[in-house]
């Protein structure tokens, strides 16, 4: 196997990180996790409550048995309005520092506000929200029990950040692979893992325990980008087109792929990258012609499903039922 050292470092290292994870992740200073406001936020996300009409709920752009994704290109939210962008994975969301395409987000607490208030999301008010809040009795008891206090705004988006906290994914075939269980890859997905480490270069942007750099980089899906993506907030010409890595956990079932959902599947996807992209002016200079036979793409998509959580739908935490 010819995996560059860094990168084989990168994963030594997650495996026995990812053996000392406890079941409730302690969160930042400002929202410590609690059981309490774990309750709180796994009811909110999963109650259509939250939309200013009560037809959608976090879930329904974030569904469990697709690793809290849909099947969409871009997400119908109120009134049928589609958003802008494809709905990202939430799984191991907790360990992310830079949230949303763009990375408009330092935080799941900030990044809550924005679908809440999004006119094509929830279109939700501070002052609506609040209001609804405080005259469910079942709510106003959650809010109680978990912050002490009347519900506020404030706190319904520690309670969706705790949750989200917990949605962690570690237990892939691959990391079973990684654990010392030698047959939980079979030959052809051994050969796609050493191609994702070696000749398709996937390892350049697809790195560490949740294979993504957490940085944007414009992958030359596009001659044009009507989407400017990071350029949004630097308004640098260069950024323009690039949007953060995500990660490639339970990819297989997160399709259709990219920010905009213009790839239909995995296979339209890899091909894409074998061609080397479209000509784009800030295309990344890593993106070029990998000049992959048929065979070998086949054995990279089948790498790419052993990333695959199947533990993730069945998890009864994951759902709207109590445990």
């Amino acid at each position: 196997m010819k995996w560059p050292m860094t990168a084989l470092g990168l994963l030594i290292t997650a495996a026995a990180a990812s053996a000392a994870l406890t079941p409730l992740p302690p969160g930042p200073p400002s929202n410590p996790t609690t059981p309490e406001k774990v309750a709180l936020g796994r009811a909110l996300f999963f109650d259509p409550i939250l939309s200013r009409d009560r037809s959608v709920s976090c879930a329904s752009c974030h569904d469990p048995a697709r690793a809290f994704t849909v099947p969409q290109a871009v997400s119908p939210g109120v009134g049928g309005r589609l958003g802008r962008r494809n709905a990202s994975t939430l799984v191991n969301v907790g360990d992310r520092q830079a949230l949303t395409w763009a990375g408009a987000s330092p935080n799941l607490e900030v990044q809550a506000m924005i679908p809440l208030q999004d006119h094509a999301e929830l279109d939700m008010t501070p002052e609506l929200l609040r209001e609804r809040l405080q005259a469910d009795p079942a709510y106003a008891a959650q809010f109680r029990a978990a912050f002490g206090e009347a519900p506020s705004v404030q706190n319904l988006v520690r309670a969706l950040a705790a949750f989200q906290r917990t949605l962690i994914s570690r237990d892939s075939p691959f990391d079973r692979y990684r654990a010392g269980d030698a047959s939980a890859l079979n030959e052809a997905q051994v050969r796609g893992l050493d191609l994702f480490f070696d000749r398709a270069e996937c390892f350049h942007c697809h790195t560490g325990r949740d294979f993504t750099d957490g940085l944007a980089h414009n992958n030359a899906m596009r001659v044009f980008n009507p989407d400017i993506g990071l350029a949004e907030r630097t308004e640098q010409e260069g950024d323009v087109g690039r949007f953060i890595t995500p990660t490639l956990r339970n990819v297989a079932l997160t399709g259709p792929y990219l920010h905009d959902g213009s790839r239909a599947t995995l296979r339209d996807l890899l091909e894409t990258y074998n061609d080397g992209g479209e000509p784009n002016p800030n295309a990344d200079p890593l993106i070029h012609p990998l000049g992959l036979t048929d065979a070998e793409l086949d054995d990279l998509e089948a790498f790419l499903h052993a990333l695959t959580d199947e533990s993730v739908a069945r998890n009864p935490a994951f759902r709207p039922e109590r445990p």
